[in-house]
């Protein structure tokens, strides 16, 4: 798997439970455990904890491939994205650990700077790597 086609994986999961976390919050579900969907979000949040671990190092490789001008300012986001990806990471695990999960908690999971900051930063060095990319 090339190295593009290992962050687009990762960047798939991670948008995927975003996705479907926010139609898990308007649900009003008090406990997973009880609700048809419960199960699918906790894979879900699994699967984006698993691709968010890897995603400041699959970047770094791939800016490194790329040998971009100015390698220091890539270098100091990659920084900015290792430190959000961990504060991300933070937060899905934390909800995944607990015993129920409600319509509430992924609400305030949503509106978590941390995890919109993760997808923000993702979002921008995508198009900035895609502009590097074509000729």
């Amino acid at each position: 798997m090339t190295e593009s086609a290992n962050i687009e994986k990762r960047c798939d999961a991670i948008e995927e439970c975003y996705e479907f976390m926010l139609a898990y919050a308007a649900q009003g579900i008090t406990d997973d455990r009880e609700s048809r969907h419960g199960g699918q979000l906790r894979e879900l949040l699994a699967r984006a904890v698993d691709a968010a671990a890897g995603l400041p190092e699959a970047y770094a490789a791939m800016v490194a491939a790329l040998q971009p001008e100015a390698p220091q300012h890539y270098a100091n986001f990659l920084d900015v994205l290792a430190a959000d990806t961990a504060r991300a990471l933070a937060a899905l695990e934390l909800v995944l650990a607990q015993p129920r999960i409600s319509s509430q908690l992924v609400d305030n999971l949503n509106a978590s700077l941390h995890v919109r900051t993760l997808l923000t930063d993702v979002f921008l060095l995508d198009e900035i790597l895609n502009l590097q990319q074509s000729p």
